[in-house]
């Protein structure tokens, strides 16, 4: 159901650190019109754990009522606590999400019993598609292939983001969840080796700047065209190298500053990319032609 290139988009916010959402419509058509698959709304990427009560909606809201079905829109709707998690996907079919990316309880660290209970307690409450995801970096806590395979067995558990970056995990999950159930990527510096492994797509940061270019590695997998995908690949690595020097978003939010995409506001306790990295991340937007379009 989700597959190929997916932006994890940013929330854009103005100068007085309010949504900005004419710099979104902006983003929403860019993406539209270069071809992504899908696009998620309010996950990581997207600040959501510094999004107010009631922005989650209003930003959903706007994003699917500009898409109207063109492509599929999927929210952001992990808590740390299952009845909320409930509630937040919930209120995302409501406002017309395609699907919910359900991030593993940060914080509390459940047990795998724990995981499999709280996942399989929001697929019976929420009347969407399900996309799990394992980002142990940020939660704190692994939610092992054989947890996933359990899960995978419930009509509305359709895949899992897998943003552990190595090989022999995906090819485990591949291998222990069958055909029906899609594996995507959330690590942009291996996707393409994930691709290889048989990974349905990727959940991706990069392609907020990039989006044809993470599209062109998708498509060109899909018909297995490997001497294109790594040729764009190759051509992506410094960029990749370079949205990971510091807490995802900053370093892409500061792209698409360096872009006039939007402002570089990020709500706090995140801050703007450290001066120490911009002059390089500039010099890599300019090699790809980015700047001044």
């Amino acid at each position: 159901m989700f597959k190929g290139s997916i932006v994890a988009l940013i929330t854009p916010f103005d100068e007085s650190g309010e949504i900005d959402f004419s710099a979104l419509a902006s983003l929403v058509s860019m993406h539209v019109e270069e071809g992504t698959d899908a696009l998620v709304i309010g996950g990581t990427t997207g600040e959501s754990a510094c999004l107010r009560a009631g922005e989650f909606q209003t930003l959903l809201e706007a994003v699917v009522n500009q898409v109207a079905g063109r492509v599929p829109v999927i929210a952001g709707t992990g808590t740390a606590a299952t009845e909320r998690t409930v509630e937040q996907t919930r209120l995302a079919a409501a406002c017309g999400a395609d699907g919910a990316l359900v991030v593993t309880p940060y914080y509390n660290r459940p047990t795998q019993h724990g995981l499999v209970a709280h996942f399989r307690a929001i697929a019976d409450a929420a009347e969407l598609p399900i996309i799990l995801y394992n980002v142990p970096s940020r939660t704190a806590v692994d939610m092992l292939p054989q947890t996933v395979q359990e899960l995978a067995g419930h009509e509305r558990i359709v895949a899992v983001k897998e943003a552990v970056g190595r090989m022999d995990r995906v090819s485990e999950l591949l291998a222990l969840c069958g055909d029906g159930f899609t594996v995507l990527s959330g690590d942009d510096c291996s996707f393409l080796q994930a691709l290889r492994c048989g990974a349905g797509g990727v959940i991706s940061v990069a392609a907020n700047v990039v989006p044809s270019a993470i599209r062109r590695i998708c498509r060109a997998a899909e018909q297995g065209d490997w001497a294109l995908a790594e040729s764009e690949d190759g051509r992506l690595r410094r960029l990749f190298d370079l949205l990971m020097k510091e807490t995802n978003p900053i370093p892409v939010k500061w792209a698409l500053h360096e872009m006039s995409r939007c402002t570089a506001y990020m709500r706090l306790p995140l801050t703007p990319l450290s001066a120490r990295y911009r002059e390089a991340l500039r010099t890599c937007l300019a090699e790809l032609d980015l700047l001044n379009r």
